[in-house]
């Protein structure tokens, strides 16, 4: 068990609630990529109410955008706890940096491939 895991309860959820506030902070000041994305979503999201589509289709036209801001925070803490080990340059540190690039192109690639199948289909 971790030291670091002693709270229990409502305790625990409001200290829960505060980090993950931290953390879209943190991403949101320090990775232009989130703020890109952030500011994609803004743009989509109203998008997806406005246009005539099912309930089903909007909820996934919804969701897309969502996986990919939750896949640039995946992204950004890979690349934090690499840099957090060793900023000197490492093959297995360049995988599991490109490999989080690698996610962040998929989950790109689904935000059109969705809305394109809905808008076109």
């Amino acid at each position: 068990m971790s030291p670091f895991k002693g709270q229990t309860g409502l305790k625990r959820i409001l200290n829960a609630a505060g980090y993950s506030l931290d953390g879209l902070r943190a991403a949101f000041t320090g990775e232009a990529a989130f703020r890109q994305l952030v500011l994609l979503n803004l743009v989509l999201l109203p998008l997806a109410f406005w246009l005539e589509v099912s309930p089903v289709e909007r909820a996934l036209m919804i969701a897309v955008g969502l996986l990919s801001l939750i896949v640039e925070l995946f992204n950004s803490a890979v690349e934090a706890a690499i840099d957090r080990i060793s900023l000197d340059r490492h093959p297995l540190s360049k995988n599991a940096k490109d490999m989080g690039s690698a996610a962040q192109f998929v989950s790109l690639s689904l935000i059109a491939v969705v809305w394109a199948v809905i808008l076109l289909g």
